[in-house]
Formats: C-alpha cells, sequence, structure tokens
C-alpha cells in the first residue's frame, strides 16, 4: 500500500509503528521503530519508502515562468528608478512587482 506524507502525518503512532512493522525486514532504516517518536517515525518511513517529505506546489492557470521573466524586467527597472529618485514610477513598478507575485501565490495548488 502506497501511502503519502500528509496520510502519515495524521496517523497516531500505533499506526505508524504498525506500518514500520511491516516494511521493517525490507528497510534498514527502519530498525529499532518501537524506540522512536513520531516525528522521526514519519522520517524513518518516508526515507524506506521514498515518499517526499513535503507537498509539492505547482502554478495551474498561469504561465509561471513569463510571470517570473516579467518580474526580473520589473527589478530592472525599480533599480533604475532607484537611482533616478523618480519616486512616481518607483511606486508604479512596486506595486505591479507585488500584483505579478500575488497571482502567482494565488495560482498555486
Amino acid at each position: 500500500m502506497s501511502h503519502t506524507f500528509d496520510e502519515l502525518k495524521h496517523k497516531t503512532v500505533a499506526q505508524l509503528r504498525e506500518i514500520a512493522k511491516a516494511n521493517e525486514a525490507e528497510h534498514e532504516s527502519l530498525k529499532g521503530y518501537t524506540q522512536l517518536n513520531k516525528d522521526h517515525l514519519i522520517t524513518s518511513l518516508c526515507n524506506a519508502l521514498k515518499i517526499p517529505m513535503h507537498a509539492h506546489h505547482e502554478a495551474h492557470g498561469i504561465n509561471k515562468s513569463a510571470f517570473k521573466t516579467k518580474i526580473k524586467e520589473l527589478k530592472k527597472q525599480r533599480e533604475e528608478a532607484l537611482a533616478a529618485h523618480d519616486h512616481a514610477k518607483l511606486k508604479v513598478i512596486r506595486r505591479s512587482i507585488h500584483a505579478f507575485k500575488h497571482r502567482i501565490r494565488a495560482a498555486m495548488t
């Protein structure tokens, strides 16, 4: 049975130890599972079962690389506006950067 990190995180220590007991013979990192607390047990199980330890977020509905490119261009313009002491242009650029970053974060799932 395949597990995910979130599933393991929401299980009790007893349930995690049952999973470790079933997989102990196959994986060296699960030796001594009865002495491990929940955090160490989850880490050992993830290493043994090759489960990623965090969720991978992806941007849906937008072209993230195009947004990142635009943000880099805006940052260059921001530096130029800072050097020129053009505060009105600086404010517009900063708000644009903020808006692009907000749209990227909103599209993450």
